[in-house]
């Protein structure tokens, strides 16, 4: 894995999701834990950065009232807004401190459904970084990170997914979206896979340089 044409996309780690108190953290405090979701993933970002990898934050958010959105939203929408979830200026719509964007880092904007690429300028920022393969990790593993997933499967890049490094509502859904979905969509793997292959491309960029 190339780390100079890599991006580390980062889906949802907001408290409602990731913490204590989060209007949605009950739903997802299962997997989380059955996982080490959000450990693995800061073991993902550290090594992101250490390797000068782009990292991209893909954070969901709505006005109070959730006015972006249908007066009349259904499915997993419906239950952002029956939650009161993901509302811009509270702390459950901030990214948590584990993952927190660091200087540079982008923070993708407009975000307001499942995938994202559908309502923000996440192709653009790729295509322009010269970004040729995509790791992602967040939420919901069968959801919002599916969801990408298969967008940017479509859309040619090379997509790998930290199957250690996302969340669902359930260990069932969790289990057999990355059983079923994740290997028609993308290359799955582990968090300590995804750490080795950085490592292993530096030290044979580091070799062919006579370091």
């Amino acid at each position: 894995m190339n780390p100079t044409t890599t991006a580390l996309v980062l889906i949802e780690f907001q408290n409602d999701f990731t913490s204590e108190g989060g209007t949605l953290h009950g739903a997802v405090a299962e997997v989380m834990s059955a996982t080490d979701t959000l450990p693995n993933a800061k073991k993902a970002l550290a090594a992101a950065r250490d390797a000068g990898t782009a990292v991209i934050h893909s954070p969901i958010s709505f006005q109070p009232g959730y006015y972006e959105i249908s007066s009349h939203p259904y499915g997993i929408l419906k239950g952002v807004v029956d939650s009161t979830s993901f509302v811009k200026g509270t702390w459950g719509c901030e990214i948590v401190g584990d993952v927190a964007p660091a200087e540079g880092e982008i923070v993708l904007e407009g975000k307001r459904g499942l995938d994202a690429f559908a309502s923000t300028n996440l192709d653009f920022i790729l295509r322009s970084k010269g970004i040729k393969t995509i790791v992602l990790s967040g939420f919901l593993t069968n959801c919002c990170v599916e969801s990408t997933m298969r967008s940017a499967y479509e859309k040619g890049f090379e997509v790998y997914t930290l199957t250690d490094a996302v969340g669902a509502t359930s260990l069932e859904e969790h289990a057999n979206a990355i059983k079923f979905d994740y290997p028609m969509f993308s290359k799955p793997i582990t968090t300590a896979e995804f750490i080795a292959s950085l490592a292993g491309a530096e030290a044979t960029s580091d070799a062919s340089r006579g370091y």
